[in-house]
């Protein structure tokens, strides 16, 4: 019978988008969401990037600042900085606050932000793309040698990383993997691959060896009662028919694989699978599926997760300081269950 602890479990929480806060409070919000994850005990703190939000390394500049042991995690998309870039930023941040970072490589983004950067990469080749990209980063942070590559898309000689990232604070790297493309990039680079997932008895891992990483993407809202955590959902997600028809514009233009599959199980199944809840996606308000219900009911979402592989978990942004504390009760009661 497995076994589980909290040092095998890695719990990231997600920073506030500045597109959704006013200019002058959005700062103060980004430090008070990193200090909430921190005392959570959650590993990392995911930052998103794309056209229409700040940029993520002056977010992480902030979020380094103002915590002591939180990771930030780096949305990267290629299209945005070389990999030299990307790997100098790790190093740097090494260098001035002894701090482990962790990379969330990213294959593709909003279809009209790829348009406006003239990147028409097709889906798949977009993962090739990010091998050799990832690839040229973890080469650049593991020696104080000078590094030569080339490939497809990049080439680099005898290009060398100044300053040497210590061994320690190697980045943890993570990277979608709900297409087959995705899965095999995230394998090709020792990546752990992301999922948006399917309810807990759906779900089987990939994973092929005790090597491979996996994760999930998920939302959760839990109370002591059933009763409650549905009322407090219901609250924070009503029904919004705008967001519905942007999701539904979002699902004609948008070539992603998870998209495209949670949107096929709404029509299949519906929004609810007893604690498994995509009303807040198909009313684009969030991008991933939640689990609503006690704290025994979600936990025991969570625990299945677990037994089948899953090991990282990127929560959606907390809304309250007490709903991290919601989401630690859970993780407390699945890391008992897990093992049964």
């Amino acid at each position: 019978m497995p076994t589980f602890d909290r040092s095998q479990i890695e719990i990231f929480s997600t920073t506030p988008q500045s597109k959704d806060f006013p200019r002058d409070i959005y700062v103060q919000q980004v430090i008070n969401v990193a200090r909430w994850s921190e005392q959570a005990g959650c590993t990392a703190i995911l930052v998103y990037t794309d056209n229409s939000i700040v940029d993520p390394w002056l977010v992480s500049d902030i979020i380094l600042q103002n915590t002591k042991s939180l990771c930030p995690l780096v949305a990267i998309q290629p299209v945005y900085m070389h990999p030299y870039s990307v790997a100098k930023m790790v190093a740097s941040f090494a260098h001035l606050y002894g701090r482990r970072m962790y990379l969330n490589m990213v294959a593709g983004g909003f279809k009209n932000d790829l348009a406006a950067l003239n990147d028409t990469t097709p889906h798949d080749e977009r993962y090739t793309r990010l091998i050799e990209y990832t690839t040229i980063i973890k080469l650049l942070l593991s020696t104080a040698a000078p590094v030569s590559f080339e490939g497809k898309f990049y080439k680099i000689d005898n290009l060398r990383m100044t300053p040497p990232l210590p061994p320690e604070l190697f980045p943890g790297i993570l990277m979608s993997g709900s297409s087959d493309a995705g899965l095999a990039a995230a394998r090709a680079v020792g990546a752990t691959a992301v999922k948006y997932p399917k309810p807990a008895k759906d779900t089987e891992s990939n994973i092929e060896s005790e090597t491979e990483k996996s994760g999930v993407r998920v939302g959760i809202v839990a109370r002591p009662t059933s009763e409650e955590a549905w009322r407090v959902a219901n609250e924070r997600f009503p029904g919004d028919r705008k967001g519905q028809l942007a999701h539904q514009m979002a699902m004609r233009v948008s070539d992603s694989v998870w998209h495209k599959q949670l949107s096929e199980m709404i029509k299949e199944t519906g929004e609810v699978q007893g604690v498994y809840w995509m009303w807040p996606f198909q009313n684009y308000q969030t991008f991933c599926p939640y689990l609503v219900g006690s704290y025994e009911q979600v936990a025991d979402e969570v625990a299945r997760y677990m037994r089948n592989g899953f090991k990282s978990f990127i929560l959606d942004i907390p809304p309250s300081q007490e709903e991290l504390t919601h989401s630690q009760a859970v993780f407390d009661h699945a890391l008992k269950g897990a093992a049964t």
